[in-house]
């Protein structure tokens, strides 16, 4: 707010000096707060309001340096806006480009820079084409039509031509600059020193379509100077639609413009007429060019004849900046009125090698006069070797003119860093210099500044004690005394002294003559007010007998005013006398006729009252009785919903009850299964190792030899043989010994058996009892499988 103030002053008063210096704070502060990044209280330049708050201020110093003509201040703005843009990498609004593109677009043309004016236009006509939704027809033809002609304002030649090197690196660089800020892709490369071009510009406004939205009569005339061979008539057909042009243009609608910025502060007037010269001049330029190519001499007056834009000084001065670009090679001969064209080849390219292109010529004559003896045998000899000299020479050339070059680039870069340091030190020996004298004469300022206000003060102080001793010896001279001042010799501490004496001695008398005077006015005041009471009592009785008198005369009015008022009371009594009667009748009627109307609208009233009461009672009787049916149902509802639940809570509780009891039987089942399983295993490996230790005994005659042969195998086998067998019978004795030799494993845990009572081992114990009283006794070729499917069908 304070820096858009302080634009609004600088415009108001043209205060230019005031602009660039509040510019320069402006850009120092952003500086610094670039540079103390570490700071708690820094403003994020990323966060998107305070981004759109400096982009403001920044755009705001653009509008007013334009207006106020500042355009090298403007253009460092436009530097400013791309440097923040390129800092925080986000691109404006395309409100805020709209401004920016066009604000570079005036400069540019100010400083007749075509080129990169026509490709500011050609930013301004996409950023309308591609975000401005309300665009009319007519208006994008104004815009269209205004790119196509800064195009054609571009001059056709090549403006570095014939310059040195550092100038034409300079050039690349301020190229490279300004195509940074119109935003375009520019490769840093030797060989796109021509990126920024008259042609690439054509070849965009080709891409981009913008010849299809131009009107017709721009687009005739570009077709007239870019691509129609016209010698003579060129400039005849171009002239009517430079006029035509010249009265286009206008301020575009307001619908046209970018939304969320007014038309006035975003594109400027498009005024087609500012192309005219230009256009003028480059018509100028074809025409010579196509000339050129037809016609060898020309007359002077025939060429102002055919060229009806400028006299023939113009055309003069246009001619030699053309031929200085390398676009014409022309000679004009005053002598015989004619201009004469040449080929730019031979005037330009081949007067330069003109020695060598001479000596080659005199070379071919004298080998055409004095034919050299043909001899094959050393042109065979020395052919070979001619070949490699002319290559080693050529190559040694080629590195000579290298090294020549990195010389000569050598020397002019320590020559130009030379200059430039020696630059340096001049300039920072300057500014020392400059602020020695700077300081010197600020001293010397300020010296005779306190000087002159010390010698001001004391002039001062000497005329005013003159003046006072003057007036002090005026006084005395009247009164006859003598004067104090005698001569010259008189100081001023001396008139100081003086004066302030004169001034206590006059203080003294005055009082004095104060004094004096209030005691005579105080003894005046006494003797008048002595002489003063009797006169003041004597007035006070006389005015007290006049009130008196005027009393008494006004209380006897109002006693005889109130007696007539009386009289006429009582007379108008008696003549209302006669009418009371009347009156009393009618009031009795009006009384009886409102008193049976107020009853009637009392009756009324209480029966719509009672009706309206009887109403309620019955609507709160029915609602009652809703409400309570309503919650008597919802009760109801509710304590089956409960009784449904809580039946079948129960239900699940019975069935997982069933289901634990059936689950616990089964495992139980399970359990003595496999114990019986298990002792039924132990009992049958106990009596294969009795059968096993049975046959060991016995001798070796009655052994077999494959149970020698294969222990492995037959034990297995000696058990189901044995329990087969019913002839085969073991006494108890030695199945008890047996049984007691071979202490029997414990039974394994598993988690069936983890959780068992003591009633299940005891029944398990009797279950082992019972088989094996079974496997001893059993008969029938009852054996291991039987006893096991005999138990199974037991459990």
């Amino acid at each position: 707010m304070t820096a858009h103030r302080a634009f609004q002053f600088c415009k108001q008063y043209k205060r230019t000096t005031e602009f660039r210096r509040l510019c320069e704070i402006i850009r120092n502060h952003l500086a610094n707060l670039n540079k103390y990044r570490d700071q708690r209280d820094r403003p994020d330049l990323a966060a998107p309001e305070s981004l759109q708050l400096y982009l403001d201020t920044r755009f705001e110093q653009l509008k007013i340096a334009t207006e106020l003509e500042l355009w090298q201040e403007a253009f460092r703005s436009i530097e400013d806006i791309h440097g923040l843009m390129c800092m925080v990498k986000k691109t404006p609004k395309p409100s805020l480009m709209v401004v920016y593109y066009a604000k570079q677009s005036e400069i540019f043309w100010i400083s007749s820079n075509h080129i990169y004016h026509a490709y500011c236009w050609l930013k301004l006509f996409s950023l309308q084409k591609s975000f401005n939704k309300n665009l009319s027809q007519k208006d994008l033809q104004l815009i269209a039509s205004s790119v196509v002609l800064a195009a054609l304002s571009v001059p056709p030649f090549d403006q570095s031509y014939g310059a040195s090197h550092m100038e034409l690196e300079n050039e690349k660089e301020r190229r490279l600059r300004v195509a940074s800020l119109i935003a375009f892709d520019v490769e840093p490369k030797p060989e796109n020193r021509e990126v920024l071009s008259r042609a690439s510009l054509f070849s965009e406004l080709a891409s981009k379509g913008v010849m299809t939205c131009v009107t017709q009569e721009v687009k005739d005339l570009y077709n007239i100077l870019e691509h129609e061979f016209l010698p003579l008539d060129l400039a005849i057909k171009a002239q009517p639609l430079l006029t035509k042009i010249s009265k286009l243009g206008g301020k575009l609608s307001s619908a046209s413009s970018v939304p969320e910025v007014r038309l006035s502060s975003s594109v400027p007037e498009v005024r087609l007429s500012q192309y005219v010269p230009a256009l003028e001049k480059l018509a100028n330029l074809r025409l010579l060019q196509q000339v050129s190519q037809v016609y060898q001499t020309m007359n002077i007056d025939n060429l102002s004849r055919i060229i009806p834009f400028f006299d023939f000084s113009i055309v003069e001065k246009i001619s030699v900046d053309a031929v200085k670009h390398n676009f014409l090679t022309m000679k004009m001969n005053y002598m015989k009125g004619s201009i004469i064209f040449g080929n730019k080849n031979v005037e330009s390219e081949g007067l330069r090698d003109h020695l060598a292109t001479f000596a080659e010529s005199v070379s071919r004559a004298r080998i055409m006069i004095y034919p050299p003896v043909k001899s094959t045998s050393k042109l065979g000899e020395t052919l070979s070797d001619l070949v490699e000299v002319v290559e080693k020479e050529h190559k040694r050339l080629l590195a000579r003119k290298s090294i020549i070059e990195k010389r000569k680039e050598e020397q002019e870069r320590q020559h130009f860093e030379m200059e430039r340091e020696e630059e340096a030190k001049r300039q920072k020996l300057q500014k020392i210099t400059e602020e020695a004298e700077q300081r010197r004469l600020a001293s010397e300022f300020e010296q005779m500044k306190n000087q002159r206000i010390l010698r001001e003060i004391e002039e001062r102080e000497l005329e005013e004690a003159q003046a006072l001793l003057l007036e002090a010896e005026k006084r005395r001279t009247k009164r006859g005394k003598k004067p104090v001042l005698e001569g010259e010799k008189i100081t001023k501490q001396h008139l100081m002294e003086l004066a302030l004496t004169e001034q206590l001695r006059e203080r003294q008398e005055m009082e004095k003559k104060i004094q004096k005077l209030a005691k005579t006015l105080d003894y005046f005041e006494r003797a008048k007010r002595d002489e003063a009471a009797p006169l003041i009592e004597a007035a006070y009785q006389l005015r007290l007998a006049e009130e008196e008198a005027l009393h008494e005369r006004e209380q006897k009015l109002e006693i005889e005013l109130s007696r007539q008022r009386h009289a006429g009371d009582l007379e108008e009594k008696r003549r209302l006398s006669r009418m009371l009667e009347n009156k009393r009748l009618f009031q009795a009627s009006v009384v009886s006729r409102r008193e049976t109307e107020f009853n009637r609208i009392q009756s009324e009233r209480e029966e719509r009252i009672n009706q309206i009461i009887q109403s309620r009672k019955q609507e709160r009787e029915a609602k009652r009785k809703m409400i309570y049916y309503l919650r008597s149902e919802e009760e109801r509802q509710k304590r089956l919903l409960e009784e449904e639940e809580a039946r079948k809570r129960e239900e699940m509780e019975r069935k997982k009850k069933e289901e634990a009891e059936r689950k616990a039987k089964l495992d139980e089942i399970a359990e003595k299964q496999r114990q019986r399983e298990r002792e039924l295993e132990e009992k049958e490996r106990q009596r294969r190792e009795e059968l096993l230790g049975r046959s060991n005994a016995v001798p070796a005659r009655h052994t077999v030899p494959s149970t020698m042969a294969h222990p492995a195998e037959a034990a297995p086998v000696a058990p189901a043989s044995a329990a087969a067998s019913p002839a085969k019978y073991v006494p108890r004795f030695k199945r008890t010994s047996a049984e007691a030799g071979v202490p029997a494993p414990p039974p394994e845990t598993d988690k069936w058996t983890s959780g068992r009572s003591s009633d299940d081992q005891t029944s398990q114990q009797n279950d082992r009892w019972r088989d094996d009283r079974r496997s001893a006794f059993g008969g029938g070729g009852g054996g291991g499988p039987r006893s096991t499917w005999s138990s199974r069908n037991r459990g």
